[in-house]
C-alpha cells in the first residue's frame, strides 16, 4: 500500500475530525504536480516550532506520548511540501509567519519562549480565528489536521493512544466497552 492510500484510510477513520480542505487534498487525488511541489521550505527551527505546536494539540500524558514524540514536527512539513497544492503551501507558510508575528505582538516573545499559559491563549485565539473564517483553509486548520493525521497514523498513536492488538482474534461487534477504555486501533 502506498503512503497516500494509507493516509486516506487513516483520514477516513478519523471522520469529521479533519477539515474539508485536508480531506480534499487526500481524497480528490488532484495529484500535486512536480512544479507545485516544494514551493516552500522549512528551516530546522520552523520544524521545531511545528513540533511544539503539535504537542500543544496532542500533549504527552501518563498513558501515551504526545505528537512531538510521534514525529509530527517532521510529518507536517513533509505533507505540506509533497501533498498540498502550491496555493495551500503558500497559505500555510504565510499563516505560520502571521502566527509567529502574533507571538511577538501579543506576548513580546518568540513562539518557543512562550509559557504554557501563553501557548494556550495563542491556541484559543487561533481557534477562534479559524472558526470565524468558516470553511476557508487556514494555517491553524491545516496544522491541526496534519497533527491528528500524523499522530494517529504513527506507531505511538496506534499503539499507545489507542487499544492495540497486533494479532486480533475473531471479530466480535458487541464487545463490552469499559468506561475510560481507549478506542481500538485495529
Amino acid at each position: 500500500m502506498d503512503r497516500r492510500k494509507a493516509l486516506k484510510n487513516v483520514a477516513f477513520l478519523l471522520g469529521t475530525a479533519i477539515s474539508s480542505s485536508t480531506i480534499g487534498v487526500l481524497f480528490e487525488n488532484f495529484g500535486t504536480y512536480e512544479g507545485e511541489k516544494n514551493q516552500i521550505s522549512f528551516s530546522a527551527k520552523e520544524e521545531e516550532i511545528l513540533a511544539e505546536f503539535a504537542d500543544i494539540i496532542i500533549p504527552t500524558t501518563k498513558s501515551s506520548l504526545g505528537a512531538k514524540a510521534a514525529g509530527v514536527g517532521d510529518f507536517i512539513p513533509m505533507m505540506v511540501r509533497d501533498c498540498y497544492p502550491a496555493n495551500l503551501q503558500l497559505l500555510f507558510a504565510s499563516g505560520m509567519k502571521e502566527m509567529l508575528s502574533k507571538c511577538q505582538k501579543d506576548f513580546n516573545k518568540d513562539f518557543l519562549s512562550l509559557s504554557g499559559e501563553e501557548r494556550h491563549k495563542l491556541m484559543t485565539d487561533l481557534t477562534a480565528e479559524a472558526i470565524a473564517g468558516g470553511k476557508k483553509p487556514s494555517f491553524f486548520m491545516i496544522a491541526r489536521d496534519l497533527t491528528l493525521l500524523g499522530y494517529f497514523s504513527s506507531e505511538i498513536g496506534c499503539t499507545q493512544a489507542r487499544e492495540y492488538l497486533p494479532i486480533p482474534g475473531k471479530y466480535d461487534g458487541n464487545v463490552d466497552y469499559k468506561p475510560g477504555q481507549k478506542a481500538w486501533a485495529t
